[in-house]
């Protein structure tokens, strides 16, 4: 039979559990986030870069109408 005590006991152990598990995944979290900031910064820097070689590949001459329309 389990006294007030022990459950008290029990309680705070598991309280304590779910406080360490609470900072092991805030860190988690800031971790993922700084990744994803890296990643942002990534693609837009290779976004950019993109763009500019598609501009340098664009062909020079205009769209125009065949002369048949």
């Amino acid at each position: 039979m389990t006294t007030p005590d022990d459950r008290l006991t029990t309680l705070e152990i598991r309280a304590a559990e779910q406080e360490h598990t609470i900072e092991e995944l805030s860190g988690q979290i800031a971790e993922q986030w700084k990744t994803i900031e890296r990643m942002q910064k990534k693609l837009d820097a290779l976004t950019e870069r993109f763009l500019v070689l598609e501009e340098q590949t664009a062909p020079d001459t205009p769209v125009t109408k065949p002369p048949h329309w």
